[in-house]
This record gives structure tokens, sequence and C-alpha cells, in this order.
């Protein structure tokens, strides 16, 4: 499966879509109204192009907004994978912790809630092996 770099740049009516291969040769150039129907048309033309599966495709579209729109962008990105990652590391500590209530300390699973601060319920859902 062949991959590409689409850069997208805007003008009055819409998207140029400047499609690049793995080389970084231009491939060719389409059209979209809207950065949201961007992907649609790069699979069409790329299909027509190489007489092949729309879905055959793999590119990254990259909408040119300026150096400065285009690096709050990626802080904001940036921001939520810490976000999800910090909360994933929390998940993995109340149920880390739960257990060892439980467990090592011997708490009850009421005891274990009432510590946490949480349901009876949800000391359940913490003490699942992680799935």
């Amino acid at each position: 499966m062949s991959t590409y770099t689409v850069q997208a740049k805007r003008w009055a009516r819409g998207w140029e879509l400047h499609i690049v291969d793995a080389d970084g040769t231009e491939v060719g150039a389409t059209q979209s109204h809207t950065i949201a129907g961007a992907d649609r048309m790069v699979r069409d033309y790329l299909a027509l192009l190489y007489d092949a599966d729309p879905a055959g495709f793999e590119f990254e579209i990259h909408p040119d907004l300026g150096a400065g729109v285009a690096a709050e962008v990626e802080q904001a990105r940036s921001a939520t994978r810490e976000a999800e990652q910090a909360q994933k590391d929390a998940a993995r500590r109340w149920s880390a912790l739960a257990r060892h209530l439980k467990d090592g300390v011997g708490l009850t699973g009421g005891d274990v809630a009432a510590v946490l601060g949480v349901s009876p319920q949800r000391v359940s859902q913490l003490m699942k092996p992680a799935g």
C-alpha cells in the first residue's frame, strides 16, 4: 500500500490538494470545497489515477493554516494526548490502590469504597483485571 502526503492550501473556492508520494514527488492535485471533504476527493483522484480501489490508499492531509495556527493545533493535540495518558495512568493507580486496600490491607469492598470515596460498584470495576 502506498503512502502519500497531501498539502492542502486554501483558495477562494475551497482547498487545493497537492498529493505527494513517499519519494517527495507530486503525483497530482485535486480540489475540495471543504477540508472535511478532502479525504474523499484525494481517494477518488488516486483511484482514477492508478485504476485502483479508493480504500487502498493511505495518506495524511496537512492543511496549510499558517505557522502560528498550525502550532496552536499541534499544541492542542499534544495536550489532549498528555491528558489521555494521564487519565490512563490515574486509572491504573486507582485500580492498584483498590486491590492493595482489599488484598494487602484486608479491607472489605464496602470499606475500600468508603476510603476511596467511591461507590461499591466502582470498587468492583476497579478490582477487575485490566483488559
